[in-house]
C-alpha cells in the first residue's frame, strides 16, 4: 500500500496539536525576548518548588521505586502486554538495543566525567578525609543515575503499553486514566494531558539538542582552530535536526533499531579503552564498591533530605537530587511512550527488569569508570589541570579534558564527536515518534507512527526554538524549564499508578 493511501486513515488532534505548536512557540519566544528576565524567574520558581516540595519529589519518586519494583513481582508480573495472538514486534536483541538507547541520552556523556568530581571537589558536607568524601561522591553519583530514574521509565513503559495493547486504547498518556476518568479521557482532559505531554517532551528535545551541540563544539575545538561563536555552534544544532529528521522519517524499525546497535558498540569500545588504558584492577574494585556503598545506603540517601545541615547542603540537594527527580519525571512522558511503543509482547516484568537492569548496568558502570578515574587522577595523580578546568571551564569540556590523560587522545575525541552525534540522534528520533503520535487522534489500521509531514514539522519546531535560545544565551533557563515540566506531571504519574492498580484488581483478582 502506498505512503499517500495510508495517510487517508490519518486524523489529527487539533485541540492537542494547535495548543502545544502555540504554547511551544509562545515559551521559545518569551525565552528568546527576555532570556535574563526568564532565567531569572525560572530558576527563582525552580528554588522555590526545590525548599517547599523537595519532599513531595521524594516521596514521589521513593513510591514509584517502590510500586514498581512490588508489581514485577507480584501475581501480575506474567500479564503479556498484547492480545492473546499477538507476538513480540521486535526481537529481544533490537528491543533491548532500543531500550538502552532511548534511556542513555547525551547526558551521559555530558555528566560522565564531571559529576563524581564535582560530588568529591565541591560536596554537600565535608567528611573526615579525601577517601570517604570519593566514595561519598560516587555514592552520589549512583544514587542520580540508579534505580530511581529508570524506575520512571519502568513505570510509564507499563502503564502505557498495558492499556494501549491490553485494554486496546490509543498509545497516548491520557489512556491510563481511563478507569479513574472514563470516557472522560476523550475530552478536554484528556487533551490537556496529552498536549503538556508533547510541551514537555518538545523542552526536553530542545535541552538535548542543546547540550548535544555544545558538546560537539566543545570536542571539535580540541581537534581543530574554529571560532569561538554562537555562530558555528547554531550550524552544528542545523546540520543534528537535519540529519535527526532524516532518521525519524525513516520510521523506528529501520532508523532508531540501526542506531541504536551502532550506538552500543561504540560505546563499548570507548568504556573498554578507559578501562585499559587506565588502572583496570582499581576500576573494577571501583565498579564493586561503588555498587555496595550504593545499595547499602539506598535507603539512607533516598529519603536524606539534609534537615540539620547548612544551608550549603539544602541549596546542593536542591542544584543536584531534585534537579535530577524533576529532571527523570520531566523526560519520562517521552521515554515511556517509546518503551511502551517497542514493547508490545513482553510480560509486565519482562518490561521492568528490560528496563530497570540493562541500561541501568551500563550507566553505573560507565558512571563508576569514569567518575573514579577522574577522582584518582586529581586525588592520586596530581592532575591539577584537570581540577582547574572544573571551575574555569563548562561542563562539556569535562570529558574531553579527561581523555587528554589517554593515549591517541586526538583520535578517542574523534570518536566521541561520532558517539554524541549517535547518542543525541536516538532519543531526538524516538521523541518525534511519540510527539507526532500523541498530536494524531486517529492512526490508519496499517500505520503504526503518524505519517513523515508530521514529524517533519515538529522537527523543524525543536530545531527553530533551539536556534533562538542558544542566539538569546537562554539554554540555562530551557534547562530550567524542563524541571519545572516535572512537577505538573508528577501529578499524573501518582494517577497512573491508582489507574493501574484500579484496572488489575477488578480484571485479575
Amino acid at each position: 500500500m502506498s505512503k499517500t493511501s495510508k495517510n487517508q486513515g490519518f486524523k489529527l488532534n487539533y485541540p492537542v496539536f494547535l495548543s502545544a505548536a502555540i504554547t511551544s512557540i509562545i515559551i521559545g519566544v518569551v525565552m528568546a525576548i527576555s532570556p535574563e528576565k526568564t532565567s531569572d524567574t525560572l530558576s527563582s520558581i525552580q528554588s522555590w518548588i526545590s525548599d517547599v516540595l523537595g519532599w513531595y519529589y521524594i516521596l514521589l519518586i521513593a513510591t514509584c521505586l517502590f510500586f514498581i519494583v512490588w508489581l514485577a513481582f507480584s501475581k501480575y508480573q506474567n500479564i503479556v502486554l498484547a492480545q492473546a495472538d499477538e507476538k513480540p514486534e521486535f526481537t529481544f536483541k533490537s528491543w533491548v538495543s532500543m531500550l538502552f538507547s532511548s534511556g542513555i541520552g547525551i547526558g551521559i556523556l555530558y555528566y560522565g566525567a564531571y559529576e563524581a568530581l564535582d560530588h568529591y571537589l565541591h560536596p554537600p558536607i565535608q567528611l573526615a578525609n579525601s577517601a570517604a568524601q570519593a566514595r561519598e561522591a560516587m555514592v552520589m553519583t549512583f544514587l542520580h543515575w540508579g534505580l530511581h530514574g529508570w524506575a520512571l521509565y519502568a513505570l510509564m513503559g507499563v502503564v502505557l503499553a498495558y492499556f494501549a495493547y491490553r485494554k486496546k486504547l490509543p498509545l497516548a498518556l491520557r489512556s491510563p486514566l481511563y478507569p479513574i476518568l472514563k470516557e472522560r479521557i476523550h475530552g478536554s482532559f484528556g487533551h490537556f494531558v496529552d498536549g503538556f505531554g508533547i510541551i514537555a517532551t518538545l523542552i526536553s528535545l530542545i535541552t538535548n539538542l542543546g547540550m548535544g551541540a555544545l558538546l560537539l563544539y566543545s570536542g571539535l575545538t580540541y581537534l581543530v582552530d574554529i571560532p569561538e561563536n554562537q555562530s558555528v555552534i547554531i550550524i552544528i544544532a542545523i546540520v543534528m535536526m537535519i540529519v535527526a529528521t532524516l532518521v525519524a522519517i525513516t520510521g523506528v524499525k529501520k532508523g532508531i533499531s540501526l542506531l541504536a546497535n551502532i550506538n552500543i558498540l561504540l560505546m563499548i569500545a570507548f568504556l573498554l579503552f578507559i578501562f585499559f588504558n587506565g588502572k583496570s584492577i582499581f576500576l573494577l574494585n571501583g565498579i564493586v564498591q561503588n555498587t555496595g556503598d550504593y545499595l547499602s545506603a539506598l535507603i539512607q540517601k533516598t529519603f536524606n533530605v539534609y534537615l540539620f545541615e547548612s544551608n550549603d547542603a539544602t541549596g546542593w540537594m536542591s542544584s543536584w537530587t531534585i534537579f535530577y527527580w524533576a529532571w527523570w519525571i520531566a523526560w519520562a512522558p517521552f521515554v515511556g511512550m517509546f518503551v511502551a511503543r517497542i514493547s508490545k509482547g513482553r510480560t509486565i516484568k519482562e518490561l521492568v527488569f528490560g528496563v530497570m537492569f540493562i541500561p541501568l548496568g551500563f550507566a553505573l558502570v560507565w558512571m563508576s569508570i569514569f567518575g573514579n578515574t577522574a577522582i584518582d587522577l586529581v586525588m592520586n595523580s596530581n592532575a591539577t589541570e584537570l581540577a582547574t578546568a572544573m571551575s574555569s571551564k563548562p561542563i562539556e569540556n569535562m570529558l574531553y579534558e579527561l581523555v587528554m590523560y589517554f593515549p591517541f587522545s586526538k583520535i578517542i575525541i574523534a570518536l566521541l564527536i561520532v558517539i554524541g552525534f549517535i547518542m543525541f540522534l536516538t532519543p531526538v528520533d524516538s521523541g518525534l515518534v511519540m510527539i507526532s503520535n500523541l498530536s494524531a487522534k486517529e492512526l490508519p489500521e496499517d500505520a503504526e507512527d503518524a505519517p513523515t509531514w508530521l514529524r517533519i514539522f515538529w522537527s523543524v519546531i525543536v530545531t527553530l526554538l533551539s536556534i533562538g535560545l542558544l542566539f538569546a544565551g537562554s539554554f540555562g533557563a530551557m534547562q530550567s524549564a524542563v524541571v519545572l515540566c516535572g512537577l505538573p506531571f508528577s501529578v499524573v504519574l501518582i494517577s497512573y499508578i491508582v489507574g493501574l492498580m484500579k484496572d488489575l484488581r477488578e480484571n485479575y483478582s
